[in-house]
């Protein structure tokens, strides 16, 4: 009981603010160009690509990929050849399985861990730019650590060209790669928030700002 002549003081209910954001999307569609906005200056982006880049580069993964797949996925340096080594894997199921068993396990402790961090350190924001979040999300369990998911959704033609532009590759190459992925509609599906890129950069800018306050309002779909 509070004592007599004391008011009592209400604790207002303050709405969830989301800290753990998912950043979801097909291929070149911009998805880390938006994890970047949303993250801001003071917000921290978890990088799965850099992290493969990582896990791929490491000797250990060197010294497997010469012992399961030969020589020919590797450069003159001794380091990967990763355009021969991502003919070979997904043309073939069975590499390409043999590839994840080793990397990916590697690829989600460095996620996690990373995550972990950025919680210790009290980042305001903490974006995943993870391109298999949901595929892989029994294995890994980090969409379940989001507090929201953003759709970044953008055309196919416009995907191959910046395809094609950033990384060299050829018309059609992004859909043989996600043919292997889960289908886009049901990425978006599960979105609490879809961001268009079909303009130019301010345009984009100007649509994650407009997700940016949704999520600082503690508002979901």
């Amino acid at each position: 009981m509070s004592e007599p002549g004391r008011v009592k003081r209400l604790v207002p209910l303050v709405p969830r603010v989301p800290r753990v954001i998912g950043v979801l999307g097909g291929i070149a569609s911009g998805k880390s160009t938006v994890a970047r906005l949303l993250a801001g200056t003071s917000g921290v982006v978890i990088d799965a690509d850099r992290i493969a880049r990582e896990v791929l580069d490491a000797r250990e993964t060197r010294d497997y990929l010469a012992q399961a797949f030969g020589p020919g996925v590797l450069s003159a340096d001794g380091s990967p050849d990763r355009d021969a080594l991502a003919q070979r894997v997904f043309a073939s199921p069975r590499d390409r399985a043999a590839l994840e068993s080793f990397t990916h396990p590697r690829i989600r402790a460095r996620i996690q861990a990373a995550l972990d961090d950025a919680r210790r350190r009290g980042a305001s924001r903490i974006v995943l730019d993870v391109p298999l979040l949901l595929e892989n999300e029994s294995e890994h369990g980090l969409a379940a650590q989001c507090d929201a998911l953003v759709f970044v959704a953008a055309d196919a033609d416009s995907r191959d060209a910046r395809a094609a532009a950033l990384r060299g590759w050829p018309v059609g190459e992004v859909a043989r790669r996600e043919a292997a992925q889960l289908p886009l509609s049901a990425k978006r599906a599960r979105a609490d928030h879809v961001i268009e890129n079909r303009g130019n950069l301010a345009d984009l800018e100007r649509a994650v700002a407009d997700v940016a306050d949704a999520l600082a309002a503690g508002g979901k779909r």
